[in-house]
């Protein structure tokens, strides 16, 4: 299937060919046919799936295709989304996909003064993009209504949730009109997210792809056990002897991030981070410079991260393995999208085996260890980390039955790791 096969009018056909897409991806397929009919939507699908564009598209048609009231517009639709940097992402693909239509939209998110915002709002839009703290703002000040809303798009809804503002998007929805159109997208759906659907929800069509426990085919993974304190040495030398272009690194903690920054600047790597203590513009400087290559290391907590839209990013590095295993899902989906080649490295401390016993359960499978490890972990450590639970970890010689030896060599991967 194509792009030519959905029923999509031509100047949004045109667009689509001047971003050079053709074909797409399994959600947009799915979705576009049903929001277009004009059906309520439960989308299941985690980013990198295509879901901005599997809703944008055919919100922006249906918009096209029903003519506001003359004289100054009021908002139409409304996309909520948890993050600053998912919100200007969906603004530039709406702007991308809209180039032929005359259809007007923003963009509006906290951390930045809202003078310039509230100008773009009393302009008259169609289509409102925004982060629900700095939209309450702007409805409790009386600069902005949402009371005639055709249509209602959640996205990341789980991880508004993970925020805490789940509180936040229950008062929005209350000051939805109760005729509209809704299209609620999570990337996984826990109970309290699966009650919330069921409230805004009105008899949706329901569409899910790519399984959380399924990662791209064309990531390949590698695992390093390392000491904790060997980590940043290891990652220096991965980052300078390994073919690594565009690579995202993720740590756990804001205070993580900004240590790898210096840390690796110590080894004259030159890497930038992004969370939720950067400001705005800081976060949006370091985020354009990695898009761009003047930098090829972006370091970046699971939040910040969220929304992060880079095409043909190389490598993931799990600096740290996340707590929640669905993350690492996530995290390492970044890379090997739409077809392209990619790798994601996760680095392993004594104190991260029940991360990575979880993450391991979750995707069915061992993650592969590398063969090549300079800093490999401790003898003691590592025999303990590789021990079955609830049996005492057998003595072991350096270099023997699949533990480190002083070559760094790692033997009987399968054998030795996570059982």
């Amino acid at each position: 299937m194509n792009f030519q096969d959905l029923p999509l009018i031509e100047p949004i056909r045109k667009a689509l060919a001047a971003e050079g897409y053709q074909q797409p991806t399994p959600i947009q397929a799915q979705s576009i046919p049903v929001i277009l009919q004009g059906s309520d939507l439960l989308g299941c699908a985690q980013t990198g799936t295509g879901k901005t564009a599997a809703f944008s598209i055919p919100l922006l048609q249906l918009l096209h295709q029903r003519p506001a009231t003359k004289g100054r517009k009021p908002v139409r639709a409304l996309i909520l989304t948890p993050t600053r940097e998912l919100a200007i992402q969906i603004g530039e693909s709406i702007a991308a996909y809209g180039r032929n239509l005359h259809l007007r939209h923003t963009v509006i998110f906290g951390g930045v003064p809202q003078g310039a915002q509230v100008r773009a709002l009393q302009t008259g839009i169609d289509i409102l993009v925004a982060t629900p703290g700095r939209l309450l703002d702007l409805i409790g000040q009386g600069l902005l209504s949402i009371s005639q809303i055709e249509f209602f798009v959640l996205d990341e809804a789980d991880r508004m949730l993970d925020m805490g503002f789940i509180h936040d998007v229950k008062k929005v929805v209350a000051l939805l009109p109760s005729k509209r159109q809704t299209l609620f997208f999570s990337a996984t759906m826990p109970p309290e997210i699966q009650k919330l659907a069921n409230t805004i929800l009105v008899q949706p069509e329901k569409v899910a792809v790519t399984p959380v426990s399924s990662t791209a085919e064309t990531v390949e993974q590698s695992l390093f056990f390392v000491d904790k304190k060997d980590k940043k040495k290891l990652l220096a030398h991965v980052l300078k002897h390994t073919a690594v272009s565009s690579t995202l690194v993720f740590t756990r903690t804001k205070h993580g991030a900004d240590k790898v920054v210096k840390d690796l600047a110590r080894e004259g790597i030159h890497a930038a981070a992004i969370h939720g203590n950067k400001s705005q513009n800081a976060r949006q400087r370091a985020l354009n410079a990695f898009k761009t290559g003047e930098i090829r290391v972006l370091i970046a907590t699971d939040i910040a991260a969220r929304g992060i839209d880079v095409e043909a990013l190389a490598h993931v590095i799990n600096y740290e393995l996340p707590d929640v295993p669905e993350t690492y899902v996530h995290r390492i989906g970044r890379t090997g999208r739409a077809g392209a080649s990619g790798k994601a490295i996760s680095f392993c401390d004594a104190e991260e085996k029940d991360e990575l016993k979880q993450i391991q359960k979750l995707l069915g499978r061992n993650i592969p260890v590398a063969e090549e490890n300079p800093f490999p972990m401790t003898e003691g450590a590592l025999v303990q980390l590789t021990a079955p639970a609830g049996k005492p970890a057998p003595h072991r010689q350096g270099g023997h039955n699949g533990t480190p030896g002083k070559s760094g060599r790692w033997r009987n991967q399968r054998r030795r790791q996570g059982r």
